[in-house]
């Protein structure tokens, strides 16, 4: 081969590589999570140079990487490993060029990486591996409890809100959510990107008294049997309505309270009074009657002693 012959051919193989670079894409999120012995999706959408054809005439399969025979997943299940048969299976349409995988009841050894293939019908060039974009596996042993937000101080006859939630990466086979209280629960799930979902319960209702210092729980069941903290618990404690009896038992109340007081007092400042009247009067019949007594004194003393200290009758002596 000459040097111009190797030169063209250089070129040649640069855009070749440049145009099917463009055309032969597919997008997958090269890390994910997957809960053990539960599902998991690989979301994947791709694209190819040729045509749009429909799903008939497109072969899809994944492989684990770098060995393109090492299928998880063909339409042939006789070419599928022994340990993936029955496990895998494609939840997208080939025609809509959606080539998502499903993995059920995951093993701690899944974890990949995962490379997805098609091949077209058109002719026998129209193969391509994407190995450059594939997809690892993180295996979690046990899931983690739900997470559970609610108020913790409610109001009786007050309606209340709790909301429950856990995130998954398996939207073929959702989680459920369920309460151990009685009320009106919404579910809802929701795609939150990059292959993870969350499912959501919303619990209201109306709190008694009864409902005072108890717990509210919320239990998630995940496909398969997955292992973990499967509960979420809130306590509340309920504050109770006022009523009219609220209002006019405390006030009552206080009026009594006021009035005994008011009672006491009045019966002590009198009994007080009485006590100092009392005194007084005893002080003054006391000044009185001494002050009598030294006034009898004083005029016996003058009829004794007024003339002199002669005896009545008795004439005085000439000395």
């Amino acid at each position: 081969m000459g040097v111009r012959a190797r030169a063209l051919l250089c070129w040649l193989q640069v855009l070749c590589a440049v145009v099917f670079g463009d055309v032969w894409k597919v997008e997958v999120e090269s890390k994910m999570d997957a809960l053990v012995s539960s599902c998991v999706v690989l979301p994947c959408t791709f694209k190819y140079p040729a045509q749009e054809q429909p799903s008939s005439r497109v072969k899809g399969m994944w492989h684990k990487n770098p060995d393109k025979n090492e299928l998880i997943y063909n339409n042939d299940p006789t070419k599928v490993r022994d340990n993936f048969k029955g496990r895998t299976r494609l939840i997208g349409s080939l025609g809509d060029l959606n080539c998502s995988l499903e993995i059920d009841g995951v093993r701690n050894h899944d974890n990949g990486p995962y490379c997805f293939r098609v091949e077209l019908e058109t002719s026998e060039i129209d193969k391509y591996s994407y190995v450059d974009n594939c997809v690892t596996i993180k295996m979690i042993e046990k899931a983690s409890k739900p997470e559970l937000l609610a108020e913790m101080f409610v109001e009786e006859g007050q309606p209340v809100i709790f909301r429950c939630s856990v995130r998954h990466t398996c939207p073929s086979h959702q989680p459920t959510l369920s309460w151990n209280h009685p009320g009106t629960t919404l579910m809802s799930y929701k795609d939150i990107g990059h292959g993870n979902w969350e499912a959501e319960s919303i619990l209201s209702f109306t709190p008694t008294k009864e409902d005072d210092h108890s717990s509210v729980t919320c239990t998630v069941k995940y496909h398969g049997s997955v292992e973990g903290e499967m509960q979420a618990t809130h306590q509340i404690v309920v504050k109770e309505q006022a009523t009219l009896s609220h209002i006019l038992i405390p006030t009552i109340s206080g009026l009594g309270a006021a009035l005994l007081v008011g009672l006491l007092c009045f019966f002590v400042v009198k009994r007080y009074k009485n006590r100092i009247a009392e005194l007084q009067s005893r002080n003054d019949n006391g000044m009185w009657s001494r002050l009598s007594r030294m006034s009898r004194r004083f005029r016996s003393g003058e009829g004794s002693f007024g003339t002199g200290g002669r005896e009545q009758g008795q004439e005085p002596k000439n000395f």
